[in-house]
């Protein structure tokens, strides 16, 4: 029977073709599904990348496959890096963003790329940054942060990237470097700080960096003082193996006698600083309960210092003991003999303290710090109880915590003049002032009024004359008159002769028109019994007076 198995050994190779045909239609589709589940709609797939840039993207694809190494969706419009976003590429290493829109990063956004090499996010809109952001990064190599928003870097910022090499942060707004911010990065070896707005930067900044070969500090508004005096001498010394012949350029931007100058070309006399001067006012306050307080503090100094509050605490016997009772405003009791730190401010620092209660009594520091030193001002903060309102609350023991000024507090309604609040006080203070403004006003008139009257009444008793001729008059000349204040005038009359003769009764007559006829004739027989003498005296008046013009005029007032 060999026909037989020949003929089974023919039929067999027909039957594995017919099988392999029905397969590989069923291997292409599985490839084809493969592919179209792991490449997004109008990117671009291929080995281990994916290509997404310049397609208007608004947020990362989800259907990139979880295999992928290698992410382009640069050129985009992505605004935001959520978590969920990428949290099934544990596999990337690659991933490039630039170019975007992105202004926000979630925290623990990269928690699932542990083996992300190399992160461009240059050219967005970042403009701040904290240690969660980076959260799992522990293997990243490069870091582009050029050409963001930043003003500031937070301490322990890159404390997560042990293992970074390359930190870009050039063409940013950063203005502040705290000492802590690059701690962490002891693997550094490239970092790009150029094109900021830094005026100055700390040795302790830069100490973490104990691999550091490249710096780029330039194009940077340098203040050349006291605090940059150690990066001149560095240059000169170690960062002669880190910086390029540009590089060393650090040209100062203030104070205005040192601008456009190198750093390297000034001596370190130059560098200077004026310690602050810190002024409160006021330096003590009595507020009631529920009361809004404000206080200012001034400082100044070159570079214009650093101004911060905070509580200084009273120390107590007993255990530490932590107090939940709410400062209000922007204060808060933290720990008995801890201290408070306030908002900072440049220049000025003011305390808000809204809706005051016993536990914010006490005593606050106003401290101001540049790197020619620190000064500190104290301002004491009593709490009034009095204006607690009715039935009163039986008295109870305050925490150990709780700072309780010492000052005497006053019962209600009580008249004691430091009892009331600041307002009534002040209302008080105005209201004296201004009658002892008008007392004094009443004394100044009585007593301009004094001195008219008492002119006036000199006045009275003088005669006062104008002379319109040089000739002599006489009292027989004068006709008297009377207005209606009482005011005398005595006016000549030139019909009347100049003067009455002694042996005239007729002239003595005319000169006194109202005098009795007995009495006329008396004063005539007195008048000639006067001595020889008299009577030619009183002819050569007469005689003198004689030889005048009768137009002789004068007015008399009394």
């Amino acid at each position: 029977m060999p026909w037989t198995g020949s003929a089974g050994q023919a039929a067999r190779p027909r039957s594995w073709s017919k099988m392999a045909l029905l397969v590989s239609p069923l291997l292409l589709l599985g490839l084809l599904a493969l592919r179209t589940d792991g490449c997004p709609a109008t990117c671009r797939c291929y080995s281990m990348t994916v290509e997404c840039g310049s397609l208007g993207l608004k947020e990362i694809p989800a259907s990139i496959h979880p295999s992928t190494q290698t992410v382009f969706l640069q050129d985009n419009s992505i605004a935001q890096i959520h978590q969920q976003d990428l949290v099934a590429l544990r596999d990337l290493q690659y991933l490039y963003m630039q170019n975007n829109t992105i202004s926000a990063l979630e925290p623990g956004a990269f928690h699932s790329q542990r083996h992300l090499l190399e992160l461009a996010l240059n050219g967005n809109r970042l403009h701040l940054l904290n240690s969660s952001i980076f959260k799992g990064l522990e293997h990243l190599r490069v870091l582009y942060l050029a050409g963001n928003r930043i003003t500031k870097l937070l301490d322990c910022t890159f404390c997560n990237l042990q293992r970074l090499q390359e930190l870009h942060l050039q063409e940013n707004s950063i203005e502040t470097l705290e000492e802590q911010a690059l701690a962490g990065l002891s693997s550094l070896a490239l970092l790009d700080l150029s094109k900021n707005n830094l005026r100055t930067i700390s040795r302790a900044a830069l100490r973490p960096l104990i691999s550091l070969q490249v710096l780029r500090l330039t194009e940077n508004p340098w203040r050349c003082d006291c605090a940059l005096h150690w990066l001149g001498a560095w240059i000169k010394e170690e960062g002669q193996r880190l910086l390029s012949s540009l590089d060393k350029k650090i040209v100062c931007s203030e104070p205005p006698r040192l601008a456009y100058q190198s750093l390297l070309d000034i001596s370190g006399n130059s560098l200077i600083c004026i310690p602050p001067v810190v002024q409160v006012e006021p330096l003590e306050v009595t507020a009631r309960l529920g009361d809004d307080l404000r206080v200012s503090c001034q400082a100044s100094g070159y570079p214009q210092p650093l101004v911060s509050w905070r509580k200084v605490a009273h120390l107590r016997a007993g255990p530490a003991t932590a107090s939940a009772k709410p400062l209000g405003g922007r204060a808060e009791l933290r720990q008995r003999g801890a201290r408070e730190r306030f908002d900072s401010d440049t220049g000025s620092g003011m305390l808000f303290l809204n809706n005051i209660t016993v536990a914010h009594a006490g005593k606050y520091a106003c401290e101001a710090s540049n790197p020619g030193g620190t000064a500190r001002v104290l301002f004491h903060l009593m709490v009034n109880l009095s204006q607690q309102q009715p039935p009163r609350p039986p008295p109870r023991a305050y925490p150990a915590s709780v700072d309780v000024s010492q000052e005497p507090l006053y019962d209600m309604e009580s008249m004691d003049f430091n009892a009331l609040s600041m307002a009534t006080q002040t209302a008080i203070a105005v209201g004296i002032s201004l009658l002892a403004l008008v007392a004094l006003l009443l004394v100044v008139m009585i007593y301009r009024k004094h001195r008219k009257r008492k002119k006036a009444k000199k006045e009275e008793n003088i005669l006062y004359v104008n002379d319109y001729s040089d000739g002599p008059t006489t009292f027989a000349q004068l006709e008297e008159y009377r207005d209606e204040r009482g005011h005398e005038m005595f006016v000549i009359d030139r019909t009347k002769p100049l003067f009455a003769t002694y042996k005239d009764p007729e002239g003595l007559a005319g000169a006194f028109p109202g005098l009795p006829e007995p009495l006329q004739d008396q004063a005539t027989q007195t008048l000639e019994g006067e001595e020889e003498g008299e009577r030619e005296a009183s002819e050569l008046f007469v005689n003198q007076g004689l030889a005048f013009q009768p137009q002789i005029a004068y007015e008399i007032h009394c």
